[in-house]
C-alpha cells in the first residue's frame, strides 16, 4: 500500500533533497516541477518533453502509438521527464507513489547538474530553451494559417527537413570557420611561409585551391547549406529549415550523452536517497524501484545500468585502486568524487566509454556481440581476453550519434549543372539502400534539383543519384 501525500509533502521532500544536492557538490539550475496525469505525460513524450511545440502530423502519430501501447499494457510511462532549460522543468506523474516521487526528484537533480555542466550542452542556451520552442511553434502556425501557404505546403517541407535534420555538426564546441576564414586558411596552406632549410627538404608541389567551389570544404550542416544556397526557396521555407535545424541542435547533446546522463542521474539519486535515512517502508520500495531502473535489458543495453556501473567504477578506481591501478594513477591523483565531476564536464558517451569501460567491467557486465544468421541471433564474440576490444569498438561505433551516417555537402554545382553532390564518410558500414533512396528523395525535394551521393557499397565506390526520373546508382572507378 502506497503512502498518501500531498503537494506540501512533496515540497518538504524536495527541500530535503536540495540540501543533500548542495552537500554532495552538485551544481544545478533552479528546478521547477509539474505534476501531470498519464495523458499529459503521453503528450509531453510525443513532443519530446516540450510544453510548447510546432504542430506536425508525426507528433500526433507518436502520441497515438504511445497511447495504444500504454492502454494495452505493452509499455509503461517514464517516472519523469526533465527539460534542459534554465530554470529546469521536470514533469512528475501524479499517480506515482510517494517513494517514486522522492526517487524521481533526486534523479531529476542529477540530470539538472549534468545539463548545466557538461560541455556538450554549453551551446544549447538553456535560458532560452522554452521561449525558443514557443517562438518556433508560433512561426510554424503562422505559416499554416496563411491562406497563401497552408498546412500541406508546410508539412511538405517539414517532412523532408525532419528526414535529414541530424545531418549536421555533432560537436558545436569546435569552431566552424566562416567562408572568409576558410578561404584564408586554404590560401595559407597552399602558400606556407618560407622554409630556411628548403635545400635539404623535399620540394612540395603547390596546388592552388579552387576558391570558386561551393562549399570550399565539405559542409556537415545539410539543412543550413540548402537554406543558404538554394535560390528558389521562399523565405518561409528557409525559416522552416532554420527551425528544424535549431531543434536538432538542441537534442543532439542529449543523444550524444545518453549513457553518461542517465548513469549520472542514477548514481546521484542512489547516493541522495541512501543519505536520507528513509522510513523502512519507503526504503524497501526504493530498493525495488532502483533495481527495476538498473536491471539489464534482454536483447539490448540499458543506459541506466551501463552508465551507473561505469560511474561507480571510476569512483572505486580513484578512491580504492588496486596495486596495478595505483601504479598507473601515480602518487598524486584526484579523489573518486573529484574525478567524477571532471569526467562529467569533459566527456560524451564515446569518450566516456573509451576511457572508462575497462576489460574487467565489460566481463562483469557480460557484454557480447551477436550476428544474425537467417532468423536466428548467434553470439559471435564474448568479452574474453581475445575479443573484448572488438566488442568495445563495436559498442563505440553505435552509441550517441554513431548510428547516424555522416553525410556532407561536397559540391553545389557537380557536373556544372547545379547537381548537389553529397559524400558519405564511410566507416566500414554500408548505407541501407532503401533508406538512402528515401532520404535522397527528401533532399531532392528541398534542393529542387538533381542530388548525388558518393559512398561505398560492398567494397566498391558508388554514386547514388536522385532526379526527376527517380533513384539510380552506378559504380565508380
Amino acid at each position: 500500500m502506497t503512502s498518501p501525500y500531498d503537494i506540501a509533502t512533496l515540497e518538504e521532500w524536495d527541500a530535503r533533497i536540495r540540501e543533500k544536492v548542495e552537500e554532495l557538490g552538485l551544481d544545478c539550475y533552479p528546478q521547477e516541477f509539474e505534476l501531470c496525469d498519464h495523458n499529459q505525460m503521453l503528450g509531453y513524450m510525443a513532443y519530446s518533453g516540450m510544453p510548447s511545440h510546432y504542430p506536425h502530423w508525426s507528433y500526433g502519430k507518436s502520441y497515438e502509438k504511445l497511447k495504444t501501447l500504454y492502454d494495452y499494457g505493452v509499455s509503461g510511462l517514464p517516472y519523469e521527464m526533465v527539460i534542459n532549460s534554465n530554470p529546469a522543468l521536470a514533469y512528475l506523474m501524479r499517480d506515482n507513489s510517494l517513494l517514486l516521487q522522492i526517487l524521481t526528484i533526486a534523479h531529476v537533480y542529477g540530470h539538472n547538474d549534468f545539463f548545466k555542466n557538461n560541455f556538450t550542452f554549453k551551446s544549447t542556451r538553456a535560458e532560452f530553451t522554452i521561449s525558443a520552442f514557443k517562438a518556433h511553434g508560433s512561426r510554424v502556425r503562422r505559416y499554416i494559417e496563411d491562406p497563401s501557404i497552408g498546412i500541406e505546403k508546410v508539412e511538405h517541407i517539414l517532412d523532408a527537413a525532419h528526414a535529414v535534420s541530424l545531418q549536421c555538426r555533432r560537436n558545436l564546441a569546435v569552431h566552424k570557420r566562416t567562408p572568409e576564414e576558410e578561404r584564408q586558411h586554404l590560401l595559407d596552406v597552399a602558400h606556407p611561409p618560407d622554409d630556411p632549410f628548403q635545400r635539404i627538404h623535399s620540394r612540395k608541389v603547390v596546388v592552388e585551391p579552387d576558391l570558386r567551389k561551393v562549399p570550399l570544404i565539405p559542409d556537415e550542416d545539410l539543412l543550413l547549406f540548402i537554406r543558404d544556397h538554394n535560390p528558389y526557396l521562399s523565405e518561409w521555407e528557409r525559416d522552416l529549415l532554420t527551425v528544424v535545424h535549431e531543434e536538432a541542435q538542441y537534442f543532439i547533446p542529449q543523444i550524444e550523452t545518453k549513457i553518461m546522463n542517465e548513469g549520472w542521474a542514477t548514481y546521484w539519486h542512489k547516493r541522495i536517497l541512501d543519505s536520507l535515512e528513509l522510513p523502512q517502508d519507503l526504503q524497501l520500495e526504493f530498493i525495488v524501484r532502483h533495481n527495476q531502473v538498473v536491471r539489464p535489458f534482454r536483447g539490448g543495453l540499458n543506459p541506466y545500468h551501463l552508465g551507473l556501473r561505469v560511474w561507480e567504477g571510476i569512483c572505486r578506481r580513484y578512491d580504492n585502486p588496486t596495486p596495478e591501478e595505483a601504479k598507473e594513477l601515480g602518487a598524486s591523483h584526484p579523489t573518486g568524487t573529484q574525478k567524477l565531476f571532471e569526467v562529467r564536464e569533459a566527456d560524451r558517451d564515446v569518450a566516456f566509454l573509451r576511457r572508462h569501460l575497462t576489460e574487467q567491467l565489460m566481463r562483469d557486465l557480460g557484454l557480447f556481440e551477436y550476428q544474425t544468421k537467417g532468423e536466428d541471433l548467434v553470439v559471435s564474440k564474448v568479452a574474453d581476453q581475445e575479443s573484448w576490444r572488438d566488442i568495445k569498438e563495436t559498442l563505440l561505433m553505435n552509441v550517441g550519434m554513431g548510428g547516424t551516417p555522416v553525410i556532407m555537402v561536397q559540391d553545389a554545382d557537380f557536373g556544372h549543372n547545379r547537381t548537389l553532390l553529397l559524400v558519405h564518410a564511410h566507416d566500414g558500414r554500408d548505407l541501407q539502400l532503401e533508406y538512402a533512396e528515401r532520404t535522397l528523395s527528401y533532399v531532392y525535394r528541398l534542393w529542387q534539383h538533381d542530388v548525388a551521393l558518393e559512398t561505398v557499397i560492398s567494397g566498391r565506390r558508388s554514386l547514388l543519384l536522385y532526379n526527376d526520373r527517380g533513384f539510380s546508382s552506378k559504380a565508380l572507378k
